[in-house]
C-alpha cells in the first residue's frame, strides 16, 4: 500500500511539472495567437479593411478618448468602450506596425482635454461642474493631416469598423477624390434670365465642391478623366451618344457612380412652366446595370404626403410629395442608417432586372399605401390633393433608391454607336473588367433646396439650416463611393450589444 501511495504521488508531482512546462513552452510559441469565439465574429477584420491596413504607406497615430473612470458608473457604455478599445488594439496589431495607439484618458482642465478638442473630439457634459466625456477618436498622419470620430454613437455599432475604416483610408489617402458632376438643372447657379440676376448654386452642390475635387462633365465628353473616383448623373436628357457611350465603358472598368433619375424633373421646368415628362437618358444603360426605370410614371404616397401650399395658398397634403421616415429606409447600409427623414418629389421607382448578375439592395422605399401614376397626369395637375380623394393604393412598396453592384454587360453590345470615332489604341469593353458600383435614385428633385433647407437672413448674413436629411445622403453616398472599393465592400456587423434572453 505504502509502495504505490508513494508511487501515486511520483505521478502527480511528474504531470505538475509537464504542465508547467507546457504551459511555458505554449507562452512563448503562442504569443500574439487570437481566437475569435463571439457569435457574429466581432473582432474579425474584414478583407477590406485588412487590404486598407496593408496599403497604409506612411506610420498613422491614432489617439483614442476615452473617459474610463466616468464610464464605470455606467455599464453599458463601459462595455461598449472596452470593445471599441480592444477593437482598435486589433486593427493596430493587423496594421503590422504602421499604426501607433495611444489610449488616452483626458482629465478636466488637461493638456490631453486640450489635444482632443484640438484633433476634433467633443467632449458631452455630465454635469454641472463643467466635467465632460470622452469617447472618440482621432487621427493624423505624417503630412499633419488628421480626421475624427467625435464620439462614438451606440446607436451607431454595427457601423464600428467602416468608421474606422474610412478614418485610416482618409489619413492614407489625404487627397481629395476626383468627382466629375453632370446635371442639367441648374444647380450650379449662373445667370438667371427669367429675374435677371445672379442664381445662387444649390446647397448641395456647394457642400459636395468644398469636400471632393469637384470636376463638370461637358454634355459632348467622349470620355471620363481616368482618375475620376465618382461620377455623378443628375436628370441627364439629350446627352450625345458618345456621352452615353464614355458613360457605359467607365460603368464596365469597375466604375462608381450615382445616378439621379427623374420621371418628372420640376426643378428643370422654368418658373411657371410644366416639367418635361420622361426622356431620361440612362434608362437603357441602367437596363444594362440591372435596374428596371419606368420614365412615364410617377409614385403617390397618401400615407406619407407632406403638408404644402396649396393654388390658394392655404397648406394641403399632396401624395406626390413624400416625407419617408426611418421605416423607409435602410437600416443596414451606411448611406441612409443614421438618417431620420428625407423629402422626394414627385419620383419613380426602380426594380432589380431578373438575371442581370448583379445585387439590387434597396435604400428607400414607399409605405403599402401608394400607386403608380402617368407621369403626364401628374405634370398637369394644379391640385395634387384632390388624388387623394378615391386613392386606391396597390399595397406594395416602390423602391425610391437601390444600390447596385457586380459585373455587369455593356449597353453597346456591337460597339460604338454609329458616328462615334474613338482614339487609336482604345481598347472597347464589353463587358465589366471590375464589379460595378452604383447608387442610383428615381428623383433628382430631392437636390433642390426647397425640399430639404431653409435660408435664413440674419444681420445681412444668409444662414442654411437643414430640416431633413437629403443633405447628409447625398454626402454620404458620395463620401462612401469616393473611397476605394475595399472601403466600399465593408458592411455591417452584428451589433455588440445584446438583449438578455437567457
Amino acid at each position: 500500500m505504502m509502495k504505490r501511495s508513494t508511487l501515486g504521488w511520483g505521478s502527480v508531482g511528474a504531470l505538475a511539472l509537464l504542465l508547467v512546462g507546457l504551459i511555458i513552452i505554449f507562452n512563448y510559441a503562442l504569443a500574439g495567437w487570437q481566437v475569435d469565439l463571439t457569435q457574429h465574429h466581432l473582432y474579425t477584420l474584414s478583407r477590406g479593411t485588412r487590404r486598407i491596413l496593408k496599403g497604409i504607406p506612411e506610420p498613422i497615430d491614432l489617439y483614442f478618448f476615452y473617459s474610463r473612470k466616468t464610464a464605470e458608473n455606467v455599464p453599458q457604455l463601459r462595455a461598449y468602450g472596452d470593445h471599441v478599445e480592444n477593437f482598435l488594439r486589433e486593427i493596430s496589431t493587423d496594421a503590422g506596425g504602421k499604426i501607433r495607439l495611444h489610449i488616452i484618458d483626458p482629465q478636466p482642465y488637461s493638456v490631453e482635454e486640450d489635444r482632443a478638442a484640438e484633433l476634433g473630439v467633443r467632449g458631452t457634459p455630465i454635469n454641472d461642474a463643467g466635467s465632460k466625456f470622452y469617447f472618440g477618436l482621432a487621427g493624423t498622419n505624417s503630412t499633419n493631416g488628421h480626421q475624427a470620430i467625435p464620439f462614438f454613437d451606440p446607436r451607431k455599432q454595427r457601423f464600428l469598423e467602416y468608421d474606422i475604416a474610412k478614418l485610416i483610408y482618409r489619413l492614407a489617402h489625404p487627397k481629395k477624390p476626383r468627382v466629375e458632376w453632370y446635371s442639367s438643372l441648374p444647380m450650379s447657379g449662373g445667370f438667371n434670365p427669367q429675374s435677371g440676376q445672379m442664381r445662387q448654386p444649390w446647397l448641395v452642390y456647394r457642400q459636395a465642391e468644398q469636400l471632393y475635387d469637384l470636376h463638370t462633365l461637358k454634355p459632348g465628353a467622349t470620355s471620363i478623366p481616368a482618375d475620376t473616383r465618382v461620377l455623378v448623373l443628375v436628370n441627364p436628357r439629350n446627352l450625345p451618344p458618345a456621352t452615353r457611350f464614355a458613360i457605359d465603358q467607365y460603368a464596365l472598368s469597375g466604375g462608381h457612380i450615382v445616378a439621379f433619375v427623374d420621371p418628372l424633373a420640376a426643378s428643370a421646368a422654368p418658373p411657371g412652366s410644366p416639367p418635361t415628362v420622361g426622356g431620361n437618358d440612362l434608362v437603357k444603360l441602367l437596363a444594362s446595370w440591372g435596374v428596371r426605370f419606368n420614365p412615364e410614371q410617377v409614385i403617390a404616397d397618401r400615407s406619407l404626403a407632406l403638408n404644402v401650399a396649396g393654388a390658394n395658398g392655404a397648406p394641403s397634403l399632396d401624395p406626390l410629395i413624400i416625407g419617408l421616415g426611418r421605416k423607409e429606409m435602410s437600416r443596414h447600409d451606411v448611406i441612409t442608417a443614421g438618417l431620420s427623414d428625407v423629402n422626394i418629389d414627385t419620383a419613380g421607382s426602380l426594380s432589380p432586372v431578373k438575371d442581370a448578375g448583379t445585387t439590387f439592395h434597396p435604400l428607400l422605399w414607399s409605405s403599402t399605401d401608394a400607386r403608380p401614376l402617368p407621369a403626364q397626369s401628374a405634370a398637369g395637375m394644379t391640385d395634387p390633393s384632390s388624388l387623394l380623394s378615391g386613392f386606391k393604393p396597390t399595397g406594395k412598396r416602390y423602391v425610391f433608391a437601390a444600390r447596385v453592384t457586380g459585373k455587369v454587360k455593356s449597353a453597346f453590345p456591337h460597339g460604338p454607336p454609329q458616328g462615334v470615332k474613338l482614339p487609336s489604341g482604345v481598347h472597347v469593353l464589353t463587358r465589366s473588367v471590375k464589379p460595378l458600383q452604383l447608387v442610383v435614385f428615381a428623383d433628382s428633385d430631392m437636390l433642390s433646396d426647397f425640399l430639404w433647407v431653409r435660408h435664413l437672413s440674419l444681420f445681412g448674413q444668409t444662414l442654411d439650416e437643414a430640416w431633413a436629411g437629403n443633405g447628409d445622403l447625398v454626402l454620404n453616398t458620395l463620401d462612401n463611393l469616393g473611397g476605394s472599393d475595399d472601403l466600399i465592400s465593408v458592411r455591417a456587423k452584428a451589433g455588440f450589444t445584446r438583449p438578455f434572453t437567457r
